[in-house]
């Protein structure tokens, strides 16, 4: 089984905030392929199971805020005994320009909190990541910019950039690491 856990925080006030777009690129899949997400508390998400191209998925989307993402990480994937080979995580990346997306294999929190508790929780930063960009950053402190709603006109280029993200996910766990960094970086 393949685990897609997307990054973002619960609730009404965070649905469209910069913040939450590894939300919105998993809620957007499932619009598209017609499935919902029910809450699992013993596993800190909404969850997901679903066949997407032949192969069995798991998505996952954190009850637990961003902030504290490696606990549902660790819950889920204990639970499900998934191999960590088997993860993808899609967050948001204010470094990026809104519209472009990066695959990585390993690497540091790169001051993203949501990673640097993935880090932690999995005592290790060896774990396949699609970063989704949502910058040019504001002349405003970062934990302000990323809280704050896209504009109309970023909507439309959000929506383009969700999907190519659903579609570079599921090439990811086809082709691996390389050619989806190939194909889509």
């Amino acid at each position: 089984m393949k685990l897609i856990l997307g990054l973002g925080n619960v609730g009404e006030k965070y649905l469209f905030t910069r913040h939450n777009v590894g939300f919105m690129a998993l809620d957007r899949l499932a619009v598209k392929e017609k499935f919902s997400f029910r809450e699992e508390k013993k596993l800190k998400s909404f969850i997901a199971k679903v066949r997407l191209d032949g192969e069995e998925f798991l998505l996952a989307k954190p009850t637990t805020f961003m902030n504290l993402s490696g606990e549902a990480l660790r819950a889920v994937i204990d639970y499900y005994k998934i191999d960590v080979k088997d993860i993808l995580v899609i967050y948001d990346d204010l470094s990026l320009e809104l519209g472009r997306i990066r695959f990585r294999a390993s690497g540091s929190d790169g001051g993203h909190n949501g990673i640097k508790s993935i880090i932690q929780h999995l005592g290790g930063n060896k774990f396949a990541r699609l970063k989704v960009g949502i910058g040019p950053q504001q002349p405003i402190p970062a934990e302000n910019f990323v809280l704050q709603n896209f504009s109309k006109e970023q909507l439309v280029t959000l929506k383009t950039v969700l999907d190519t993200s659903i579609e570079a996910a599921l090439y990811y766990f086809k082709e691996g690491i390389e050619k989806a960094q190939n194909k889509f970086n």
